[in-house]
């Protein structure tokens, strides 16, 4: 008990002293836009964010308010490390809960030093760990969240797709749901992203990029549904172990296999490699939901208030009822795509060998 109320206090002195660090580094982006001595591709990426949050604020109805009207250049490449851990046979992430936001399914250290400290002790513990860099991350409009230098210099079009997605979360947040909350967000991104392209002449992507993501997604679910039936087995521990490292060396083969003659997949490499259950749970936090929310978008008209009013209405079910709602929504959302789209491509064809 004191161990742990001594780590509690440890972790709420960094994040503040954090947060108030990166407060205090804030310059106003309308003088910055203006001043001589501001670098001209600083000026010209500060000029896209001002763009990006005038259509968010006037097409996608969110409160921007202050946010994002401020820079500020930090002293370390990125902002935050996040800490995802999960039990070695489970896909269920460690929550850890904080008095405003409820419970999270991660962690994040302003100091890589204190992330990975901690890391190594849950790793200890016989968690599975993920531990990545956090270019940016939303105050759900407790503070006038800036532009950090660790993403300004991101092309438009990504540049917006993040903060379309951390303004989101100023309009719609339900505590201690992580999936609901970052499904969500990503969902909005993804919506709007196509008419923002649109608006400002900017191409679509690629449609091979589109459809290699969509390829590692499908491997991904088809290696979390075979680690899941594993872990749900009566099997004696040391053949779960047995099977589950089988698995996880067969998504790399398979990854390996699809992705022949593929250009710049270098993300997706590094993230088959580091896979393990603590990054098969943030990834489907992030994007097993989406679906539902895009249906959900379409069922509301395609009217944004409208969708935010019927996502607020699903975030106040019981979280049992809430889960049957999207669960019904993504039913039918994979219905519509298979009829608009076609075949679906079997990523999950190679994986099954690993059965």
């Amino acid at each position: 008990m004191p161990l742990g109320g001594c780590e509690t206090v440890q972790f709420y002195s960094q994040a503040a002293t954090g947060q108030l660090k990166i407060l205090a580094g804030r310059k106003s982006i309308d003088r910055l836009v203006v001043d001589e001595q501001t670098d001209a591709k600083l000026r010209q990426q500060l000029e896209w964010v001002r763009a990006i949050r005038a259509y968010a604020a006037g097409e996608l109805h969110l409160p921007v308010g202050s946010a994002y009207s401020a820079f500020t250049q930090l002293e370390d490449e990125y902002a935050l490390w996040n800490l995802v851990a999960a039990p070695e046979f489970s896909l269920s992430p460690k929550k850890w809960c904080y008095p405003i936001a409820g419970c999270a399914s991660y962690r994040g250290y302003f100091a890589k030093a204190d992330a990975q400290f901690h890391a190594g002790r849950l790793r200890a513990e016989g968690y599975d760990v993920y531990l990545g860099p956090v270019p940016a991350y939303s105050t759900l409009g407790w503070f006038d969240d800036p532009v950090l230098s660790s993403f300004v210099n991101w092309k438009p079009d990504r540049l917006a797709s993040l903060l379309f997605h951390e303004l989101a979360h100023r309009r719609v947040y339900i505590a201690g749901d992580t999936r609901f909350n970052e499904s969500f967000a990503t969902a909005v991104s993804r919506i709007a992203l196509p008419d923002w392209r649109r608006r400002n002449g900017l191409p679509a992507p690629q449609v091979a990029s589109v459809e290699q993501a969509r390829r590692v997604n499908g491997l991904m679910v088809a290696a979390r549904k075979q680690l899941q039936a594993i872990y749900q087995s009566d099997q004696p521990v040391a053949e779960k172990r047995v099977r589950k490292a089988q698995t996880l060396q067969q998504l790399r083969r398979c990854y390996r296999e699809v992705s022949t003659g593929w250009v710049q997949d270098e993300k997706f490499s590094r993230m088959i490699e580091k896979t393990n259950n603590a990054t098969l749970a943030l990834v489907s936090e992030y994007q097993s939901q989406v679906p539902a929310f895009v249906q959900l978008y379409k069922d509301s008209g395609r009217d944004w208030e409208a969708f935010y009013t019927a996502v607020e209405r699903l975030g106040a079910l019981p979280k049992a009822e809430r889960k049957a709602r999207l669960e019904a929504l993504n039913t039918r959302a994979q219905a519509s795509s298979k009829k608009v789209t076609g075949p679906s491509l079997h990523s999950d064809t190679c994986m099954s060998a690993a059965n």
